[in-house]
Order: C-alpha cells, then structure tokens, then sequence
C-alpha cells in the first residue's frame, strides 16, 4: 500500500482536470461541498453519497472505561462521534484493489 494522503487539493486539481473549470473555481466547488458536508452532519443528517457510503454522527453515552496499563477507572464523558459505513460497491472495490 502508498502512504499517499489525497488532499482538498488533489481533489480540487482532479475536478480542474476532469470537469474543466479553473483552478480557482475547482477549489471553491470542493470548498463548499465539503462545507455542505460539515454543516450536515454538525446538524445531526446523515450525508449519504451513492456508490461510497453513508457519514452519520452518533451520540455515546457516558460510561466508566479503564486505563489499561493501571487498571484504574475513568469516567468518559458523553460525545458524538463520527461514523462512516462504506457501501457494498466500495467495499467491493477496496477489496478488489487488494488482489493486485
């Protein structure tokens, strides 16, 4: 596996190339869907993108956890977290880029 991170702006330069628009307006279009994006999910929606998969936020209760290496209780406060479940064609084609 590469130890290459795709950025904003790899995403930006692939929407100049493939779509055609400029530089700069490449960066604002990825901008804002990421902002959209964002928005969504700190309002509490699913955003859901057919053929990759679905981002959702989910609230933990709060509960006692452990420090392994002590074994001394911690309370852990609640929290939202961030989840992403991957649909069955990404998680075909992952899995299809292992085989090469």
């Amino acid at each position: 596996m590469t130890e290459k991170t795709l950025t904003r702006m790899d995403l930006s330069e692939a929407v100049f190339r493939e779509v055609g628009l400029s530089r700069n307006e490449s960066a604002e279009l990825v901008e804002n869907i990421l902002t959209e994006m964002s928005d969504a999910l700190v309002a509490g929606q699913q955003v859901k993108i057919s053929s990759f998969g679905t981002f959702s936020v989910r609230d933990k209760a709060a509960r006692v956890g452990r420090n392994p290496k002590t074994g001394q209780e911690v309370p852990i406060n609640p929290r939202r977290v961030l989840t992403f479940r991957p649909s069955h064609l990404m998680k075909d084609r992952v899995a299809d880029g292992n085989k090469r």
